[in-house]
């Protein structure tokens, strides 16, 4: 017998070639691969849910409310994540109505590419992080990353915009937690100052004031004063 043909790979046709070798960076892709490279880039969507938009204020002042009720777990914490969520997407609903106009139905359109729809998202994105930036946060990491003069919004680094916002945005949840905080801090003074005037001070102030507290959220509205506060603190 003869030495073994070793067998050849098919050649692949030349219009398929072509066709990869027109295709451009994400449009390229095929539909199913497209999807995958989707599902995948979710996983980043828990870190930017919590880093550029309303949510990290929202969740913040949630849980400052349930401190000073003193309710412990009361409401849990999937409600409280899970209103934060929502108020989040009320907050941000202008600014992903804009994303979805601008960038993403063109995309979808074919009538940009996925690089203009990203930077249509991002510019989008930067808008709102800009409007509720403080310019001294801004300015203390324009220092400290060295980029030096910035003329306009627009030369500002993401890099720099992104650890300004979140700061800031824990500052001003702070102060609206602090605002919350103080009503309810003066009622256990007075339940405090009264059980030790009538020498009980062996009853635990908080089972006297707890209900108070309580009380007196019920008959302001509570949630609606904190709805309507974090959605307005945010125009």
């Amino acid at each position: 017998m003869g030495p073994e043909t070793q067998q050849q790979p098919p050649i692949p046709d030349t219009a398929v070639i072509e066709q990869i070798t027109n295709n451009e960076g994400f449009q390229g892709l095929a539909p199913p691969l497209q999807i995958a490279l989707m599902l995948g880039a979710m996983i980043l969507l828990s870190g930017a849910l919590v880093s550029v938009t309303s949510f990290t204020r929202i969740v913040i002042v949630l849980s400052f409310v349930r401190r000073a009720l003193s309710t412990q777990e009361i409401p849990p914490n999937q409600v409280i994540i899970g209103l934060s969520l929502f108020l989040t997407l009320f907050v941000m609903g202008p600014t992903l109505q804009n994303i979805q106009k601008n960038s993403i139905k063109p995309y979808l359109d074919k009538k940009i590419s996925a690089t203009q729809a990203w930077e249509g998202s991002v510019g989008e994105m930067r808008q709102f992080m800009l409007q509720q930036t403080r310019p001294e946060d801004l300015s203390l990491f324009l220092t400290m990353s060295e980029v030096g003069t910035v003329k306009t919004t627009a030369n500002i680094p993401t890099r720099v915009l992104v650890p300004s916002f979140i700061v800031s945005e824990l500052k001003t949840a702070f102060i609206m937690g602090f605002c919350i905080y103080v009503p309810f801090l003066l009622i256990d003074i007075v339940v405090s100052t009264i059980l030790m005037s009538l020498g009980m001070m062996m009853m635990p102030p908080v089972i006297i004031s707890t209900p108070c507290k309580l009380m007196l959220f019920v008959l302001v509205d509570g949630w609606h004063l904190v709805a309507y506060s974090l959605s307005q603190s945010f125009v």
